[in-house]
């Protein structure tokens, strides 16, 4: 009988990569079909408008973008920095603190520079959470505030979102009987992506309290902070007192200096915590290119004005986008009162033919316009559609005509 293998060569088993746990708990990104739609239409030659995230299009300062020129330059700027951030960063951010919002942090040892909010916020999340710990986290949420704590290993426990009693009183409930108890609890005012704004000081120290009742720490969101409309200004949670013994804060220079690509952001707040973020870095990375940071400084020091108007400009937007939406017949939505995005809802005549997220793939092919299906943010979210209002007046209302015709086919 014929030898099968001559050669007498060892058959090698198929090669294969098992990735880690945390990843495989990772569910699949719903945003993955949308932006591939997105990217397939604009390859077509469709101008697609697109509405589906916070993405700034305005300039930043141009003394700031003067001052990165000129910084690149410098060839100092182009060594290694520091992972937590050069100190006069941080001092300009505590002087900022200190000018808004009558807070007091030290630039030493409560300010952390971040490479963004969103790396230090799952930053944190590793150094403070780990397999068996549990994070309160309210929903409908940002993706970031739930998957950070899962690749940390920990687990989520979901609330309803919420900004009065009602909501304290749901975190209390898990709090009580929760065993192990809840190590973190997550918040985040001005919300992403419902745009629920926190009502005062007052809500944030019953916060303060519940934390220092039943041992949970606090991380709170604060991304958009500085874009409020009318008289409505967003207190900062670092204002209730006893927050520093708690809780820090995350905030970004993406919003108000429309500065997203230039990756800047902070944590500010307890010591402890900080140090933690500050250990994590130090092993990750070496900090934002310094040249940014020489940058950075500027933009906070010579920038309220700057961040003021561009807030009022996001209102403008807002009223326009408010507008379409009454045209359209969207009646159940919400005026907000800070961030870049509307939290629409959708009729119900309209959302007994579709979910959100074919609503939002229905209006990116038919009617050229992206948008972000609510149930991309937790199972809170079906009904809506996140609406960012990123783009000038014009393109808002050419925006809206476009949806409206799309949906007509569905009439």
């Amino acid at each position: 009988m014929a030898n099968p293998n001559p050669s007498g060569a060892v058959k090698e088993a198929a090669f294969t990569i098992s990735v880690s746990e945390r990843v495989k708990r990772l569910p699949p990104y719903l945003f993955g079909q949308l932006n591939a739609t997105k990217y397939r239409l604009r390859t077509e030659g469709h101008d697609v408008i697109d509405l589906g995230m916070g993405n700034p299009t305005d300039p930043a300062p141009e003394d700031v973008v003067k001052k990165l020129c000129e910084a690149v330059k410098d060839p100092r700027n182009s060594r290694y920095s520091v992972s937590s951030g050069v100190f006069n960063l941080r001092r300009e951010l505590a002087r900022k603190y200190q000018r808004l919002y009558n807070v007091d942090v030290d630039p030493e040892s409560e300010v952390v520079a971040t490479i963004g909010s969103k790396e230090g916020f799952s930053h944190m999340c590793l150094a403070l959470l780990g397999a068996g710990d549990t994070a309160i986290v309210p929903d409908p949420a940002f993706p970031i505030h739930v998957y950070a704590v899962a690749l940390a290993e920990a687990n989520v426990i979901s609330v309803t979102l919420g900004n009065d009693d009602a909501f304290l009183s749901r975190i209390q409930y898990v709090a009580e009987h929760l065993y192990p108890r809840p190590k973190v609890l997550i918040l985040n005012y001005p919300h992403n992506p419902t745009a629920m704004v926190a009502p005062d000081v007052r809500f944030y120290e019953e916060v303060v309290r519940m934390a220092k009742r039943f041992n949970f720490l606090v991380l709170h969101d604060f991304a958009y902070g500085e874009t409020c409309f009318g008289n409505y200004r967003a207190p900062s949670f670092l204002q209730a007192k006893g927050a520093k013994d708690v809780a820090v804060e995350f905030t970004t220079m993406s919003k108000a200096y429309n500065m997203a690509g230039w990756r800047v952001g902070f944590c500010a707040g307890n010591s402890q915590m900080c140090r933690a973020l500050m250990k994590v870095k130090g092993y990750y990375d070496y900090g934002i290119f310094q040249a940014i940071q020489v940058a950075a400084i500027i933009a906070m020091r010579e920038g309220d004005e700057f961040s003021r108007r561009q807030a009022a400009i996001y209102e403008k937007r807002r009223d326009t986008m408010m507008r379409g939406l009454m045209r359209l017949g969207w009646t159940g939505t919400e005026t907000p009162q800070a961030s870049m995005f509307i939290w629409a809802k959708i009729p119900e005549a309209l959302l007994a033919k579709m979910g959100s997220i074919d609503l939002s793939l229905f209006l990116m092919e038919k009617g050229h316009v992206a948008v972000a299906p609510g149930r991309a943010f937790g199972p809170a979210g079906e009904g809506y559609l996140r609406l960012a209002v990123v783009e000038n007046e014009k393109r808002i209302n050419q925006a809206i005509r476009q949806m409206g015709r799309a949906l007509k086919e569905l009439e």
